[in-house]
């Protein structure tokens, strides 16, 4: 039995994960590389193994860092079956048919410029994620074990992360070799809103963990909200906007519930106007509302009972471009939340344009920031930023709410692998080199490897 590491190995992006066993080559994830150059250069290169010779593939959950690059597979050859939750099956469709766009677009823009490389072309376009969904077979079900072959089981298990997310466990047997390893995916908090806490289980062998917030923890969440609304607050006293980069899944759909909680006690007023300005997370809203199997018992029994979780009284979804285009003519009064979260692309990018530069505005983030993305560049203090060419100095409030990442922090990192029992190896992915260090600290004399790119190691 052997495991290899083809992606968020070293770095945060790009989960890519292959198990052999039994003649069966088994891949958990095939996500997109992302910060400075995502939609190309890093995501072209070649997998690290043939596409081909991939049986199946094991999906966590619906971030593009996690599911980007199965229209590429596909394109390279791979014809096996692809097995996630139901919930993670519909919005990863919506993610690939989004990312198929934006490599499209990526596309004519350097065509535009003169570009005439062959490899300048999509990575993938419409077509090829469409393909891709040819491939998705079994639905998961949570605590439910899957056969994939002679020998070899899957059981997915909340990870508590976004809708439908999933830690793996692969049941193993070669000869007289047994294992249960655990692919961790991405590790949510304990005290989300809208999901169930992680429930990992135990008795695991291996485990290869996310370790994004290896070295630090994050606010509490009540203290949060309460900075989130009074920042909501403050720009609407001093007569300005609230632009928030926001991830359209899980973050938009936590956002709307906290506005209507806020509304609801008095902290803001329910005459504010909300724009939701993001096609994706619009449609992934609606997609929430399908599966309430997969949120809190309290949650699904709201829609249940045909109260919507995110509604407002002044909430406005703006698909098209043209409403979007409109909302930058709105100087004051208005909460607009929009991709991308990263602010590597999107109407967001045109909302700091013209927001960014009003000292009576506010730009919240409220996730997680790659190095080499916007968002990073502005959450680490500079003082002007270039968009669409043109230097936009940074005049407006700049918040970081870092208690609402859908991510665990280091605290309840180890508390899940602590969850895990003894396992006999911890491998630390989906970090930067510090947080993976750290948290390799955090865990004491246990054994633990921090696999480089591409590396193959016996289990």
């Amino acid at each position: 039995m052997q495991i290899s590491f083809h992606g968020a190995a070293g770095g945060v992006t790009g989960s890519c994960h292959m198990v052999t066993c039994g003649g069966r080559k088994i891949l958990v994830d095939c996500g997109m590389f992302q910060g400075g150059r995502e939609l190309h250069e890093d995501n072209a290169e070649l997998f690290g193994f043939d596409p081909a010779e991939i049986d199946i593939l094991l999906l966590t959950h619906a971030h593009l860092d996690h599911c980007g690059r199965i229209p590429l597979l596909v394109k390279r050859g791979f014809r096996g079956e692809v097995i996630c939750t139901a919930a993670t099956r519909d919005l990863t469709r919506l993610v690939l048919l989004d990312s198929a766009h934006l490599h499209e677009e990526e596309a004519r823009r350097r065509h535009r410029h003169g570009s005439k490389k062959s490899q300048d072309g999509p990575l993938y376009d419409t077509m090829d994620a469409l393909d891709s969904f040819d491939r998705f077979g079994r639905m998961a079900a949570y605590d439910q074990p899957i056969p994939l072959g002679p020998g070899i089981r899957a059981t997915f298990h909340d990870a508590g992360h976004i809708l439908g997310s999933a830690s793996i466990l692969l049941e193993l047997e070669e000869a007289e070799h047994r294992r249960r390893v655990l692919f961790s995916g991405d590790i949510g908090p304990n005290d989300r809103p809208l999901l169930n806490p992680p429930a990992p289980p135990g008795d695991v062998d291996v485990v290869v963990m996310e370790t994004t917030y290896g070295d630090r923890d994050h606010r509490s969440l009540d203290a949060s909200v309460d900075e989130f609304l009074g920042a909501i607050q403050g720009a609407d006293a001093r007569g300005g906007n609230v632009i928030i980069p926001t991830f359209a899944l899980e973050r938009a759909q936590e956002l709307l519930f906290f506005l209507r909680e806020g509304m609801a006690r008095g902290e803001i007023p329910k005459t504010m106007r909300v724009f939701l300005d993001s096609p994706m997370a619009i449609s992934a809203t609606e997609i929430f509302r399908r599966h309430p199997e997969a949120m809190k018992p309290q949650i699904a029994e709201m829609i249940g009972q045909g109260r919507d979780p995110f509604a407002l009284p002044d909430l406005h979804f703006t698909r098209e471009a043209a409403d979007s285009m409109a909302l930058n003519r709105i100087r004051s009064g208005a909460v607009i939340m929009a991709g991308s979260g990263m602010c590597t692309g999107g109407r967001v990018r045109h909302h700091l344009r013209h927001n960014l530069a009003h000292a009576d505005c506010s730009v919240i983030f409220v996730g997680f920031a790659a190095e080499g993305t916007l968002a990073r560049i502005i959450v680490d203090g500079a003082q002007k930023v270039k968009l669409f060419g043109d230097w936009m100095p940074v005049r407006a409030q700049i918040h970081t709410i870092n208690g609402f990442s859908a991510h665990a922090g280091r605290a309840e990192l180890a508390a899940w692998h602590r969850a895990t029992g003894s396992p006999a190896q911890t491998f630390l992915v989906h970090g930067e080199p510090k947080g993976m260090k750290a948290f390799a600290k955090q865990l004491g004399d246990r054994p633990i490897v921090m696999p480089d790119l591409h590396s193959t190691h016996h289990i």
